[in-house]
């Protein structure tokens, strides 16, 4: 068949064939777009209420968001891997800007995305998330979709987002671990970079997600609620354990009962099974106060460095005797400038979200005092009782047991003055920092003495409560320890009493099998 010439000119001037058009799937959530490109995606309630805040920012409804939830348990996954996946699949015009602590970090979330998209374009009747990568600009570090002005940029804080502006703004994790967020530089890094870049790249109407496990009350999170547009700022803090109130009007995000264990992305390899309560209690003894509080539950304390020491005088080896029935006696006791007691502090009632019972003994020795030992936790009325005699009877030298004439202090001593002897009734003077203070020099001139954590593992408990009074969420051991060392020490000093024994005597004492204690 033969084509005339006049034909053939026609033909030049027709309009080229468009492209093929590459239909894309529609996902719902980046939950389904997760399960959908991993199938073993493990979904949990934590994730799904993730979800659902993207899903707001899609819709306009949220253009300021943070994120806080306890490390391995999804959120980076979810959030700054998939669901820059997500708005792409939803606009691929979106320009979207990763940033991390670090450069390798970010190129890390950049490439794992584009992976994404290399790894699931229908070959061999996979999955088509109907994305290509452009062949000119494709790069782990920056990269564009082909056919449209959307992709991805991924750099560390010290990087520049120069160039286009940014339709959306990652930022995941400013601070890489605990040394890092308790440095003034690097916090002020992750400020600077808001300031400067990250606030300034930002096309109209652009919402930013911050992504992050706090570290510390100044963090990234911490400054920017501290600004004045700090109500734009939407918050979802998911704690490992709810730890809300109820009585003050408080929910949990997930709608948990208070201390309910949230259930977790990870798995046991061995059982197949999310963690167990008794796993959670594991990583949270592992952790210690300060690191659970700030990493697992998202409330980092606020160390005032006010009131107590950071750093406490401690001493290593035990100052007691222990004997086969468990109960424990100091060489020492019935001395004039040896004296052990107890001192508690009683809660009103038995919810998760009630302060804790404490109870404490101190040994005084001359003019220091030394922690023994302390119960910490919530305990109901009959609990408090048990609790209570157990601890006379491991110290049955500790004859003056001083009760906190308040709360459950007066009911407990009715009920147990007919079983045990020498408890007394303490009527709080002046408010909770008064008190404190009033002890505070005597803590600062190392006078209050407290065991290692070898010795005493929960006493990291009191040291916690300590850097954060009078600003953290509960200072119970605070309480004990004021109540003890203003009987022991600071009455007698007031009163001028505690006169020391003169070194000969401390002398003769060791000679007589006393060498225990600490002179």
């Amino acid at each position: 068949m033969t084509i005339d010439m006049w034909e053939h000119a026609a033909r030049m001037f027709e309009p080229a064939p468009e492209p093929e058009k590459i239909e894309r799937p529609h996902w719902d959530s980046p939950g389904q777009l997760a399960k959908a490109v991993d199938p073993s995606t493990i979904q949990t309630p934590a994730l799904d209420f993730i979800d659902q805040a993207l899903m707001d920012v899609e819709n306009g409804t949220c253009d300021r968001l943070i994120i806080s939830m306890p490390p391995q348990e999804g959120k980076s996954t979810r959030v700054t891997k998939i669901g820059p996946l997500w708005f792409l699949t939803r606009n691929p015009e979106r320009r979207i800007a990763v940033v991390s602590y670090s450069a390798g970090l970010a190129l890390t979330f950049g490439r794992d995305i584009r992976r994404f998209i290399t790894d699931n374009q229908g070959q061999e009747g996979t999955l088509d998330l109907g994305l290509r990568i452009s062949a000119d600009n494709g790069a782990a570090s920056e990269w564009q979709l082909d056919g449209h002005k959307g992709g991805v940029k991924a750099v560390g804080l010290t990087g520049g987002l120069t160039g286009k502006p940014a339709d959306i703004l990652f930022i995941d994790d400013p601070v890489s671990n605990r040394e890092q967020a308790e440095s003034p530089t690097f916090r002020e890094r992750a400020k600077n970079f808001w300031r400067s870049v990250g606030s300034t790249r930002l096309a109209p109407g652009a919402p930013v997600i911050l992504i992050l496990t706090r570290w510390h009350v100044d963090d990234m999170a911490g400054f920017l609620l501290s600004q004045p547009d700090k109500a734009r700022w939407r918050v979802i803090n998911i704690p490992a354990q709810a730890n809300h109130d109820p009585d003050a009007g408080e929910t949990d995000p997930l709608g948990r009962q208070p201390g309910e264990w949230m259930k977790s992305a990870r798995t046991n390899e061995r059982t197949g099974q999310s963690r167990t309560p008794d796993e959670w209690e594991q990583i949270r003894i592992q952790a210690g106060p300060r690191d659970f509080s700030a990493l697992y539950q998202g409330s980092p304390n606020p160390e005032t460095g006010n009131v107590f020491p950071k750093e406490w005088a401690r001493y290593t080896q035990p100052l007691w005797i222990e004997h086969p029935d468990g109960s424990r006696t100091v060489p020492g006791i019935g001395r004039d400038d040896h004296e052990l007691v107890q001192s508690w502090d009683l809660t009103f009632k038995d919810k998760p979200t009630s302060d804790f019972v404490v109870g404490q003994v101190w040994l005084r020795v001359g003019t220091s005092a030394y922690l023994l030992d302390q119960v910490r936790r919530r305990m109901n009325f009959n609990e408090s009782l048990l609790a209570i005699k157990a601890l006379s009877a491991k110290w049955p030298q500790a004859i003056a047991k001083f009760v906190e004439d308040k709360a459950n202090g007066p009911a407990a001593i009715n009920a147990l003055k007919s079983q045990l002897v020498g408890l007394i009734p303490i009527e709080p003077e002046g408010s909770k920092y008064a008190r404190a203070s009033a002890i505070s020099p005597l803590a600062h001139a190392q006078n209050v003495v407290l065991p290692t954590e070898e010795l005493l593992p929960n006493v990291e408990e009191l040291v916690e409560e300590g850097k954060a009074f009078p600003n953290g969420a509960h200072d119970d051991t605070i309480d004990a320890m004021s109540q003890a060392i203003n009987r022991v020490l600071l009455m007698p000093l007031t009163e001028g009493l505690g006169d020391q024994v003169e070194d000969d005597v401390y002398e003769e004492a060791d000679l007589r099998g006393y060498a225990i204690t600490p002179y």
